[in-house]
C-alpha cells in the first residue's frame, strides 16, 4: 500500500511539473511557445534519460573501482545485488573528504554506485552495508530516472523564465506583458523547485525503508545517518551549479544550508529520517 501511494504521488507531481513547462511555454509565446516548451522538456529529458549517469559521476570526477582497490564495498555490493537477483552495478569512488554515497543510471542494468572516500573513511562495515542497500533501493525503485525526469523538466522551467524576461510577450498581449513575464519569471520556478523537492523527499523515506529491509538492518542506517550528517556539516562541498543536480542524488545534503536553504532543501530532515528508521526497527523486531 505504501508503494502504490507514493507511486500515485510521484506520477502526480510529476504530471504537474509537465503541466508547469506547457502552461510557461504557452503563456510566454502563445502556441509557439508552447511548441518551444514541449520541445525543450522532450530534449532535456532526453538528455536526462540517457546521460544523466555520465553527467552525475562526471561532476563528481568520479572514477570507476572494483573488489581489488574496495573489497568491503565491492563484496557488500555484489551480496545485496545477488540477495535481490538484480545485476550487480558498477562501482565509482570520489575523491573528495566530504562523506556521502549516490547511485545513478536510470535502469538496474545501467546502475552506477559511488562512495566518496570520506564515507569510506568514517563508517564501519556494517554502516556501509545499510547506506549501500539504501542506494540500491533507489535503483531498484527507479528512483534515479524519476529525479533526472524531474531535474529535467524544473530546467525547462528556468529556461522558459529566462526567455520571458528577456523576450517579455505575454499570451494576452502582443505588445508585450512585462508583469506576466516577471510573474512567471519568480513564480514559475519557484513552484518547480517546490514539486522537485517534494518528489526527492519522498524517495528518500521510501528508499530509508526499502534500503533498510533490504540488508534487515534499519538501526545500522540511523547510525550513518548521524555520522554523515556530522561529517558533511564540518566537511562540506562547495555549492556549484555543477554539483546542485548531483546533490539530490546524494544520501545526505552535501552542502551545509543555512536561513531559508533549509526549507528548500531536497532531502528531509535527518532526525526525522532516524526516528522512522528506529520505529521500523521496533516493528521488525
Amino acid at each position: 500500500m505504501r508503494r502504490h501511494r507514493n507511486g500515485l504521488r510521484t506520477a502526480v507531481l510529476l504530471s504537474a511539473l509537465s503541466a508547469l513547462v506547457l502552461l510557461a511555454g504557452w503563456w510566454i509565446g502563445g502556441r509557439t511557445g508552447l511548441t518551444i516548451a514541449l520541445v525543450l522538456s522532450l530534449g532535456m529529458n532526453g538528455i536526462a534519460y540517457f546521460w544523466s549517469d555520465k553527467l552525475a559521476l562526471a561532476s563528481m570526477h568520479a572514477r570507476p573501482i572494483g573488489a581489488h582497490e574496495q573489497p568491503v564495498m565491492y563484496r557488500i555490493v555484489r551480496e545485496l545485488a545477488t540477495a535481490t537477483g538484480q545485476p550487480m552495478p558498477r562501482l565509482y569512488v570520489a575523491p573528495t573528504f566530504t562523506p556521502n554515497a549516490f547511485a545513478t543510471g536510470r535502469s538496474p542494468r545501467k546502475a552506477a554506485v559511488c562512495c566518496t572516500t570520506g564515507i569510506l573513511r568514517i563508517l564501519d562495515a556494517r554502516e556501509l552495508r545499510a547506506v549501500l542497500g539504501h542506494e540500491l533501493a533507489h535503483v531498484y525503485n527507479r528512483d534515479i530516472l524519476i529525479a533526472s525526469v524531474a531535474a529535467g523538466l524544473a530546467s525547462c522551467i528556468m529556461y522558459l523564465a529566462q526567455l520571458a524576461w528577456f523576450l517579455p510577450f505575454g499570451h494576452h498581449d502582443d505588445e508585450g506583458n512585462p508583469v506576466s513575464a516577471l510573474l512567471v519569471l519568480i513564480l514559475g520556478p519557484m513552484a518547480a523547485t517546490l514539486i522537485q523537492f517534494a518528489i526527492s523527499r519522498s524517495r528518500e523515506f521510501e528508499a530509508d525503508a526499502d534500503g533498510a529491509q533490504l540488508t534487515g538492518d534499519p538501526i545500522a542506517l540511523a547510525s550513518a545517518l548521524r555520522k554523515l550528517e556530522l561529517g558533511t556539516r564540518q566537511l562540506p562541498l562547495e555549492p556549484s551549479p555543477r554539483l546542485q543536480p548531483t546533490s539530490s542524488l546524494m544520501i545526505v545534503n552535501p552542502f551545509r544550508p543555512a536561513g531559508l536553504a533549509k526549507l528548500f532543501s531536497t532531502h528531509p530532515p535527518v532526525s526525522e529520517r532516524i526516528a522512522r528508521l528506529q520505529a521500523l526497527a521496533r516493528t521488525m523486531r
